[in-house]
């Protein structure tokens, strides 16, 4: 396992969905918050993205932009150019049949479950522009054609499960390629800290085995650091001293796993480090705020 996934794995319900549209100006269209991110790929002609809030962001063949917290965004071939408000279920299915320059666009949607945001994604920017450059990030381009061609093709089987993990392949290039674009010597946030050998180190040993009875020292060990190094090394970087990260990673894997699974308690406990179902259940309400089997409830109910 590694960080970056497991902070969308901790986040992502349901699963994922894309379209791809071709439309000919004038045309625009607006999408309302959602809880969730969302994705647009370029693939002819041009527009302009509409932020929630900012400057509009000019968009060409090739450019990837990613919303990682959908506060709502226009899409359209100008910036004076009404829009009509859509849903990211719905836009596959409009047209705009004008005489204008024609567009062609895929667009994706996730589903994020906002209460336990990994800090990696929170301190992303509300909009995420990538331009297309020659040769930069063949990984990303390559995720982009192969679900170009599949959302371009009448659907074959398996296309749903498809097109599902072709979206979370490029999910992930864009968050790397993002990471790969900011300057290398920045000192602080997660992009420094995957950067950082002996930060990244510890961090995987925790994402790896959270239930193990971690100490500062033995995460030091990990990263090759003395123990007094190595926590401001940590918290300078990840912004939390390396036991609070811990904890907060073990309540996070155990919210997933509420969420997600049916595994009893005792079992939740055991995988978060956690020998008593007693302390997990302390731990948990302090972390979270309600007790787990009530947090499981609140979950079920909500689905």
């Amino acid at each position: 396992m590694d960080v970056l996934s497991d902070a969308i794995t901790a986040m992502r319900t349901g699963r994922p969905h894309a379209s791809r549209t071709r439309v000919r100006a004038p045309w625009g269209i607006r999408f309302q918050p959602q809880q969730g991110a969302g994705c647009h790929v370029i693939l002819q002609g041009s527009c302009r993205l509409l932020p929630a809030s900012g400057e509009p962001v000019a968009l060409g063949v090739g450019d990837v932009v990613f919303l990682p917290r959908e506060l709502g965004h226009g899409l359209a071939d100008t910036v004076t150019t009404p829009t009509i408000e859509a849903t990211p279920d719905t836009v596959g299915r409009l047209r705009w049949d004008g005489q204008g320059p024609a567009t062609e666009m895929m667009c994706g949607a996730y589903r994020l479950d906002q209460s336990r945001i990994h800090p990696l994604l929170a301190e992303l920017p509300d909009v995420m522009h990538i331009p297309a450059r020659i040769g930069r990030h063949p990984s990303l381009r390559g995720a982009i054609e192969l679900l170009g061609r599949e959302l371009d093709t009448a659907p074959g089987p398996g296309a749903d499960a498809a097109t599902a993990a072709l979206l979370d392949v490029l999910l992930l290039y864009i968050l790397r390629a993002w990471y790969e674009d900011q300057p290398g010597d920045l000192a602080t946030g997660w992009g420094a800290a995957l950067r950082d050998p002996a930060v990244s180190a510890a961090l995987r040993a925790i994402h790896q085995q959270p239930a193990r009875p971690w100490t500062v020292q033995s995460l030091a060990d990990r990263a090759g650091l003395s123990r007094a190094a190595f926590a401001q090394r940590f918290t300078g970087k990840v912004g939390s001293p390396p036991l609070a990260y811990l904890t907060w990673w073990r309540m996070t894997t155990a919210a997933r796993l509420l969420r997600d699974s049916d595994l009893p308690l005792r079992s939740v406990a055991e995988r978060t480090g956690y020998t008593s179902e007693f302390a997990f259940a302390k731990a948990f309400k302090r972390e979270v705020g309600t007790a787990p089997g009530r947090y499981r409830s609140g979950r079920e109910a909500a689905g």
